[in-house]
């Protein structure tokens, strides 16, 4: 199913116009094509680009792309006006705001409210139409830094919650990796991954719980940022759990990705506990400081073995060359470690502590909405199982307005229940609460966390462990820990594979001196294939 929104949208706001059109008056043609948040500023200085232009172009690739990769689900009927307005905001200041994300387009992975036409429903076809009351915390800062919400990319349905196939939701269809197209896209962020890396946007938002931006980062050759749980707002995000929830940008450099995570961190009135323990962290200048392509000097840099296990030859040669690149820029590089705790359980443990706080946190979410077809997670259980095949039409504003700008024919969206069903939700239900059970998993994943990863890091004074692709996400997800995924290369097929640099609460600094200096020195990613 292809969403008629998406076509006709790029069709009536006339988005054919590409690089020919999206140069000014000055003669000086624009590069759009893996264009950099730097670059762009340097457009709208030079005179080369307008932020109307730029949107224009990445609703255009939005347009010719997305029938086939499903990274999108709708786009934003107002962004050429936002997009407009940044134009006219440059130069009436002749220029000085031409900072930040101002005038950028930034696609939202769609758990992330908007109070504005778009719709937030976490792909699911329950959520269509409900009315959020404001922009979510992070959504409100990038409205302050005069950002474009350009739309809302495809999440795996319910964050993953539903035993989904990666990158699939009933509104938006399933997403493929843009590199070899029978490949998974990974994690519940495939959208904003896949947007991000076949340049749909330059800047994307995703959000993780355990896995969900590493995973997506990794497999479409993008740079993810897992921030420390609290750093950035969760107020206005449909959750899973506020023990690990977070979310981070998704972008194609380090550079763009920090460049946006100075943007949307901070407190939240309305994520205040976590906000305001987070917000000690958050360096005093922000954190493009510690863009530094030294950065990986004197870094002490752990390797834990069990993180390196099934990997081919192939890969386990690429790791151990970049391994060998990070000595050569004066890091020390500490082989063969051990997280000393067994956290074999770890899994179990997470499991059942985030039904119970999976049912808590979606119910606050739902009973909190101006709108929604439903309002609790018992609700979404059975609008799933008496809709199990829904028609519904496609029109400009939210379903249930009384005069949409434009309507269609209906068109046939499926739950998929046979294929999926919904065992996660109906667990999640049945649970009452944070009882027994689920105090005893809160204190087993602090000891996890407290004597395995914190142990060792500070035992050996460690800046960073490093982990293939997302293999160290569970450990980082329950302590709340960042990590940063960066290209590390393609195996035979051309599918990207990452490296991530994890660290403890707060060590964002460092990881970011560490990923972008080894971005520097190794400069891996190249553009989609396409590969069928």
């Amino acid at each position: 199913m292809v969403d008629l929104r998406l076509q006709v949208v790029a069709t009536v706001l006339g988005v054919a116009l590409a690089a020919a059109a999206a140069g000014s008056s000055s003669g000086k043609q624009f590069e759009f094509q893996e264009a950099t948040v730097d670059a762009i500023h340097q457009g709208f200085r030079n005179g080369s680009l307008t932020s109307t232009a730029l949107a224009r172009f990445y609703l255009e690739q939005i347009a010719r792309l997305n029938p086939l990769l499903r990274a999108v689900i709708e786009v934003n009927p107002d962004a050429l006006a936002q997009a407009a307005r940044a134009d006219a905001e440059r130069a009436a200041s002749r220029g000085r705001c031409a900072v930040g994300l101002h005038g950028i387009p930034v696609l939202l992975k769609d758990n992330i409210d908007t109070r504005d036409r778009l719709n937030t429903t976490a792909g699911s076809l329950a959520l269509l139409g409900s009315v959020v009351r404001r922009d979510a915390g992070v959504v409100a800062r990038l409205r302050r830094a005069g950002a474009v919400i350009l739309g809302k990319a495809n999440p795996s349905e319910w964050s993953n919650f539903r035993p989904v196939a990666s990158g699939w939701s009933a509104r938006g269809g399933q997403t493929l990796n843009p590199y070899v197209l029978s490949v998974t896209p990974c994690g519940s962020s495939a959208g904003p991954g896949v947007a991000a890396a076949a340049n749909m946007a330059a800047v994307t938002l995703g959000s993780e719980t355990d896995g969900s931006i590493l995973c997506p980062s990794s497999l479409n050759s993008v740079v993810g940022i897992k921030p420390t749980v609290g750093l950035t707002s969760r107020s206005g995000v449909i959750p899973i759990t506020p023990l690990q929830d977070t979310i981070g940008p998704m972008c194609r450099t380090v550079s763009d990705a920090v460049r946006v995570l100075d943007v949307i961190v901070g407190y939240d009135e309305l994520d205040a506990e976590a906000t305001g323990a987070a917000s000690k962290y958050i360096p005093h200048g922000g954190y493009t400081q510690f863009l530094r392509t030294n950065g990986l000097r004197g870094k002490r840099i752990g390797v834990p073995d069990v993180f390196f296990q099934g990997y081919d030859d192939m890969q386990l040669a690429v790791y151990e060359k970049h391994l060998d690149t990070m000595r050569q820029q004066g890091a020390v590089v500490i082989m063969d470690l051990d997280i000393a705790t067994n956290f074999t359980d770890l899994g179990n443990q997470e499991i059942l502590l985030m039904a119970a706080e999976f049912k808590i946190s979606i119910n606050a979410y739902l009973s909190g909405l101006l709108y929604s077809p439903v309002r609790s997670l018992a609700q979404v259980i059975a609008f799933n199982e008496a809709h199990p095949v829904e028609v519904t039409k496609q029109c400009f504003c939210l379903p249930h307005c009384r005069e949409p700008m434009m309507s269609f024919p209906a068109v046939l969206l499926q739950e998929r229940l046979k294929d999926f069903g919904q065992p996660d939700l109906i667990a999640a239900e049945k649970t009452n609460g944070i009882g027994t059970r689920e105090r005893a998993a809160i204190r087993r994943l602090r000891e996890i966390s407290t004597n395995g990863l914190e142990k060792l890091m500070k035992e050996r004074r460690l800046d960073a462990i490093v982990a293939p692709n997302s293999d160290a996400s569970s450990v980082l997800a329950v302590g709340g820990y960042p990590g940063i995924a960066v290209p590390a290369g393609y195996d035979e097929q051309g599918v990207p594979f990452a490296i991530c640099f994890g660290g403890l609460q707060g060590y964002e600094p460092r990881l970011i001196e560490i990923a972008y200096a080894f971005e520097q020195a190794t400069k891996v990613r190249r553009p989609p294939t396409f590969k069928r």
